[in-house]
């Protein structure tokens, strides 16, 4: 037994070394089909690290995070949102993809929807994000640069809300992004001169690696593959 114990001892410590490093990262729904992905490439080049992802309106984000929840990344849909807790981040908030809005509509176009001077039309349902989401925001600042008043039905706190309004059929149109056109089972059409810039920063040390990978060339591959920019 006394030559078998160290043995044992020296297997438990191996065991220990390897243990699984575990990465919670906080990001914008509009990221969900993107960061899903990112999150099982890196892990396959990070063996023994496991993902944890939380998706939400990158404001709701932002709150968790204030309110002392562990993540050790963030990743908003726009900068301004990151930048309100920069001082919470181990290093400068990096933006690393941009997307556009896109004027969302069900499959087919029934309404014949081409521009935003259309969401002005008379008994059109229109849905909006609230004016403290990133996309509802530049939707805003999009609707006001064109001179366009809209009264949306509902206004949701993440572009994911929006997105299945339309498609439930409880609206006929909303401003969402365009790569919510793809596998969301709605069409539309993208808006010229609305580009967006999305940011990501670690919270923790060990937030690093990932935001890393994002930033670095297989990252944005997963991203160009998911339509950002």
């Amino acid at each position: 037994m006394k030559r078998v114990l160290p043995a044992l001892l020296l297997v438990t410590a191996c065991g220990t070394a390897h243990a699984e490093q575990h990465v919670t990262v906080f990001a914008a729904a509009s990221l969900t089909r993107a960061f899903t992905a990112e999150a099982q490439a890196f892990e396959r080049v990070h063996p023994g690290s496991h993902v944890v992802l939380s998706f939400a309106g990158s404001q709701s984000l932002v709150a968790q995070v204030e309110q002392g929840a562990p993540a050790d990344v963030l990743a908003t849909a726009d900068t301004a949102t990151l930048e309100s807790v920069r001082d919470r981040l181990r290093g400068a908030p990096e933006v690393f993809a941009h997307n556009q809005l896109a004027l969302v509509t069900a499959p087919g176009n029934p309404q014949h929807l081409r521009s935003l001077a259309d969401l002005a039309r008379p008994g059109l349902k229109v849905v909006l994000a609230g004016p403290t989401v990133p996309v509802g925001k530049a939707s805003l600042a999009a609707l006001r640069a064109a001179g366009i008043t809209v009264h949306p039905v509902s206004l949701e706190d993440a572009v994911t809300g929006v997105v299945t309004k339309v498609r439930l059929g409880e609206a006929d149109a909303g401003l969402a992004y365009v790569t919510d056109l793809v596998g969301e089972g709605v069409a539309g059409v993208p808006v010229p001169g609305t580009r967006t810039a999305l940011a990501v920063g670690a919270l923790d040390p060990a937030g690093r690696a990932f935001v890393a990978f994002v930033l670095g060339p297989a990252g944005q591959r997963v991203l160009r593959e998911h339509g950002f920019r």
